[in-house]
């Protein structure tokens, strides 16, 4: 036997709370089905919007002791302030970087030297930014005294490992001079132990393209007993060649108490470039272009603070990531939001579009379409009331009467059970009153009908 709770107090907060639950039900009607729509259209959305992007980045640089290395390096230390990883990836140089970036997935960005490849060769890649002037230097020992390219001829030289820029670059440029293989010896050598022949005299002379700061470099300029030749013809070169510039090394600027150089030297330099692959991800692109702002916006011995990172000297088309930071700089996220909520919410953003879309006509259609939902609960008792009204018109016998006034109570009895909010309470009474009205005209008119 099931015991019936009879407590007023508890039956009351039951109706109080069906009343309210009845009440609600045209809001959640037309309001639900508007979160509905809503969310199907942020879903559709989302379809389109990019991927998160990866929180490694692979890229191909160079030989360790070479300047791209301490370059990414540098790069590397901006990736971590975001909590990206920069993976740095050791190679032979530009050859190498090349192809890895052709035939490895993982490898999405490397270091090229301009000139090393052309657009039409590999169209899958992007051109980010030049970073750096690389010098094609010379040097030789005292007893040598380059004073040309031709001057080689029967010389042993150190021209890089294959797969470097530096040795595809010597090459083209000893076949310039007309100089075959036959006619020197070219050795594999780079680095300190290029260095190291070069002053022990196991070799004549050593070519190398690489920046200023590159440990080579440095070292060698350092030599007093080491003689760096001045490319007469530098002019020419960069005129023959496009992605060859023509740079001065003034005397005296590696050191002035020893007036090293003794004189101006001209040199013939490329640039060093960062390409892509056309899949990088657009928000480590960007992380990618602020990152080299950060690095190469310095003094060097060839160029002002601000000269680089540029869009001169690529070799391929300039991706539309880096040619928004050029012309609008740093993405306006990324500079005040760490890279992953700069990300978060520049994806993010393409969910709000269909989104406005849909709320600016529904801020206009949904009033009207919830003032329709609640009154549409008391509006059709009117096409009864009306029919039961005509109805007395048509036949007044005392028995319709009777049907009709029956009806009205039905209507009356049924309309007290509606439910609204109480902005709509004023429909309800209006509806309850014209009952009213119509049920005292009908007994006033029984009334009249029956017999004195």
């Amino acid at each position: 036997m099931t015991v019936q709770d009879n407590n007023p107090a508890k039956l009351d907060s039951r109706r109080r709370f069906r009343r309210r639950f009845k009440t609600l039900l045209p809001s959640l009607g037309v309001y639900g089905g508007t979160a509905v729509l809503i969310a199907a259209a942020l879903w559709i959305s989302y379809q389109f919007i990019e991927p998160a992007p990866p929180d490694t980045l692979v890229m191909a640089t160079g030989n360790r002791e070479g300047a791209y290395h301490a370059f990414a390096m540098q790069l590397s230390e901006e990736f971590a302030k975001e909590g990206v990883t920069l993976q740095l990836r050791e190679t032979a140089g530009s050859v190498e970087n090349l192809a890895l970036l052709e035939e490895d997935s993982d490898v999405k960005v490397a270091f090229l030297q301009s000139g090393i490849a052309s657009a039409a060769e590999h169209p899958q890649l992007r051109g980010l930014a030049s970073v750096d002037f690389e010098p094609l230097w010379l040097f030789s020992n005292q007893q040598t005294r380059l004073r040309s390219i031709g001057d080689l001829k029967g010389l042993r030289v150190a021209v890089g490992a294959p797969g470097s820029g530096t040795r595809q670059v010597a090459l083209k440029l000893l076949a310039d001079n007309a100089l075959t293989d036959a006619e020197l010896t070219l050795l594999p050598l780079t680095g300190s132990a290029a260095v190291d022949a070069l002053l022990d005299g196991s070799i004549d002379a050593a070519l190398t393209i690489s920046s200023a700061n590159a440990g080579m470099v440095q070292r060698l300029l350092a030599e007093p007993d080491v003689r760096l030749m001045s490319v007469g013809r530098a002019e020419a070169y960069a005129r023959r060649y496009s992605w060859f510039s023509h740079l001065t090394l003034p005397r005296g600027v590696i050191d002035l108490a020893q007036d090293r150089p003794p004189e101006t030297i001209d040199l013939i330099a490329v640039a060093a470039t960062l390409v892509a692959s056309d899949d990088l991800h657009p928000a480590l692109a960007d992380l990618m272009m602020r990152a080299a702002a950060s690095v190469a916006a310095r003094d060097t011995l060839f160029s002002r603070a601000g000269r680089f990172p540029s869009r001169d000297f690529l070799d391929f088309p300039v991706s539309a990531d880096a040619e928004r930071y050029y012309k609008y700089g740093v993405p306006f996220l990324l500079r005040y939001l760490p890279f992953w909520a700069a990300n978060l919410v520049d994806r993010l953003k393409l969910l709000a579009l269909p989104l406005l879309a849909l709320l600016l006509p529904l801020s206009r259609m949904l009033p009207p379409a919830y003032r329709w939902t609640v009154r549409k609960k008391v509006y059709h008792w009117y096409d009864e009331v009306q029919a039961i009204d005509q109805s007395t018109s048509d036949d007044s016998s005392p028995a319709a009467l009777s049907r009709c006034l029956l009806e009205l109570k039905r209507i009356e009895d049924e309309a007290r059970a509606i439910e609204v909010p109480l902005s709509y309470a004023h429909e309800l009474y209006a509806l309850r009153q014209h009952i009213d009205m119509l049920t005292q005209q009908i007994e006033r008119r029984q009334e009249i009908d029956v017999p004195a």
